[in-house]
C-alpha cells in the first residue's frame, strides 16, 4: 500500500492541478479515465520499442551513448507513442472543444504513463526514489504532456497552423524529454546544477501555458457572465 501511494500520489496531485484549471467547462470524467488507462498502455509497446533501439546503439559509448539513450530511446519513442495516443483518443471528440482541453488530455496521458513508470522505479529502487521522482520525473512527464496538449490545442483551433503545430505537438516535448534524459545519463556531477535549473524551467513553462491558454478558454466570458449574474449585489445601507 505504500509503494502505491508513493507512486501515485504525485501523479494524483498533477492531475488534480490541471484538472481544477479547467475551471470554465469540466471534462468529462470517464475521458480523462480513459485518457490515464490509455497512457498506461502504451507503457508495454514503449518498453519493446526501446528495447530494440538500445540494442541498435550498443556500440556507442560515452557522450554518444547518452545521447542516444537520452533522445532515440526515451525521448522519440515515449512522446511519439503519446501522441498517437491523445491523437487517435482526443482529436475527433466532441469534448475537445476549447483549446486549453489539449493540455488536460495530453497531461493525463502522460501521467498515466507515468504511474505505472514511477510504480516500477519504486518497486525496484524504493521510497527515496519515489520521493526524487515526485518532484522531478513525474512533473517532467506532466509538463511534456503540457507542451504537447498546448500546440495539439493550437493546431485544433487554428487550421491555418495546423500542421506545424502538430508537428511541434510532437517535437518539443520531445526535446525537452531528451534534454531532462541527456543530463542525467550522463553522469557529469557538475551537471546537477544544470538539472536542477532545468527543472526549474520545466515548472515555468509549464505553468505559463496552463496560464495562456485558461485565459484563452472559449468558454470564459460566458463563465463571467455567469458568475456575475448569480453573484449578489453590495446594497446601500
Amino acid at each position: 500500500m505504500d509503494i502505491l501511494l508513493i507512486s501515485l500520489a504525485p501523479v494524483a496531485v498533477v492531475a488534480g492541478y490541471v484538472w481544477f484549471r479547467d475551471k470554465y467547462e469540466k471534462e468529462p470524467v470517464w475521458l480523462l479515465l480513459l485518457s490515464l488507462l490509455a497512457g498506461m498502455a502504451i507503457v508495454l509497446p514503449v518498453m519493446v520499442v526501446e528495447g530494440v533501439l538500445a540494442e541498435v546503439g550498443d556500440p556507442l559509448e560515452g557522450i554518444a551513448e547518452a545521447a542516444w539513450s537520452a533522445f532515440a530511446v526515451a525521448g522519440l519513442t515515449e512522446e511519439v507513442f503519446k501522441f498517437i495516443a491523445l491523437f487517435l483518443l482526443i482529436w475527433k471528440r466532441p469534448a475537445f472543444n476549447d483549446k486549453y482541453d489539449g493540455i488536460v488530455y495530453g497531461t493525463f496521458i502522460s501521467l498515466g504513463f507515468a504511474a505505472i513508470e514511477n510504480l516500477l522505479y519504486v518497486m525496484q529502487d524504493g521510497y527515496a526514489t519515489g520521493l526524487l521522482r515526485a518532484f522531478t520525473a513525474v512533473p517532467a512527464h506532466a509538463i511534456f504532456g503540457i507542451t504537447m496538449g498546448f500546440y495539439f490545442g493550437m493546431a485544433r483551433f487554428h487550421p491555418e497552423e495546423s500542421r506545424a503545430m502538430k508537428w511541434k505537438a510532437l517535437v518539443v516535448p520531445m526535446v525537452l524529454h531528451g534534454i531532462y534524459d541527456f543530463i542525467l545519463f550522463t553522469g557529469i556531477e557538475w551537471l546537477w546544477v544544470v538539472f536542477l535549473a532545468f527543472i526549474v524551467f520545466l515548472y515555468v513553462s509549464g505553468w505559463r501555458r496552463i496560464r495562456h491558454l485558461s485565459d484563452q478558454s472559449y468558454f470564459k466570458t460566458d463563465f463571467e457572465l455567469l458568475n456575475r449574474k448569480f453573484t449578489p449585489k453590495n446594497e446601500d445601507s
